[in-house]
This record gives C-alpha cells, structure tokens and sequence, in this order.
C-alpha cells in the first residue's frame, strides 16, 4: 500500500480514537494535549493503517475493480470469486493461482508491528512507499513449508522525515490444512 498524500487532521484522529475505543484526551481535546508531553494531539497507535482509505487501489475498500460493497453479513451481495488468469506457461488458471498461494494452500495475516520514529500529529501530510522484507520458511505438520514475506511501508511526513515504519508479515502454506 502506498498512498500519495494523507493528511492527517483532528477529525480523523479523533474518529479512530472512536472507533477502538480509546477515550484519552490526548486525541481529541486540544488544550489537554497542549499542556502533555507531546505539547499537540496525536495519533493512537496503528493510526496510519487508516491512510489505505485514501489509497484508490486498495483492495479491501468497495468499488474497486468493480466489486461492489459486500452488504450485511445476513444480506451479502457481491461476493465475486474471481478466477484466476491462465499462465502462458502452464496454460492453467490453477497452476497461476497455486505459484502466488505458494503450491496450493493458503494465505494469511501473520503479525503487523509498528516503530514510532515521532508521533504523527495534526497537519502532518504523510507519505507511504512500500518495498519487500524478508523472507523466510519453516516447516509446518499439517500444512508442509510455510512461507513468511514481510512487507515494509515507511510514512513520512511533509518534510521528508520518517515518522512511522510499519512491518506487515504474512505467511502462505504449501498446502490447505490437513483436517483433523
């Protein structure tokens, strides 16, 4: 995720303050963050995983590539499985998918950490760039080689300067879990 601009202003912090359920001042109220070490309101923790709102190609939101938003979970209404485009060299959709899982198991979320280099604050303009971590394996029982892929996004602010560096860890199987 690399998003060009994010700004960050009041309202946004004190949504997502809201919205994990963090009453601290320190978020919203303009004279209490004057007087606290910060001297400014801040951001909560994970706050700039909010700036993929702002990103056009981010998956996750609803219309993008034409998928429209998925309803209520008791009224879903565009869940689309998309196949998989066929390889030129293996002229298999399966094959494809198979190569980007890592042979045919799955994919999942393993660990997100955040480093605080400055607390983002109101009026920082951020900008993420994102490149790839490292790599790793193991082996699992159930599952065969387990592949783990970090994903680097720096935030920096309006002045250049590094102000969060989030560290996306995910993890695909060499095969689907042998059920027990």
């Amino acid at each position: 995720m690399a998003v060009d601009k994010f700004s960050i202003e009041a309202s946004h912090i004190m949504m997502f303050a809201r919205s994990i359920g963090d009453g601290n001042q320190i978020y919203y109220d303009k004279d209490y963050a004057a007087n606290a070490e910060p001297g400014a309101i801040i951001a909560p923790p994970t706050f700039v995983q909010a700036s993929a709102q702002f990103d056009p190609t981010y998956g996750l939101r609803p219309g993008i590539d034409g998928i429209g938003w998925m309803g209520s979970g008791s009224n879903p209404t565009s869940a689309i499985r998309r196949e998989a485009p066929k390889s030129e060299e293996s002229g298999s959709g399966e094959d494809e998918r198979k190569k980007r899982q890592g042979g045919g198991g799955g994919g999942l979320h393993a660990e997100q950490r955040y480093v605080y280099h400055r607390h983002p604050k109101v009026g920082d303009v951020l900008t993420a760039s994102s490149r790839p971590g490292e790599t790793w394996e193991r082996v699992g029982r159930r599952s065969g080689k387990l592949v783990f892929r970090e994903s680097v996004t720096e935030y920096r602010d309006q002045n250049g300067e590094l102000v969060v560096t989030a560290i996306s860890v995910g993890v695909s199987t060499e095969r689907p879990v042998d059920q027990k």
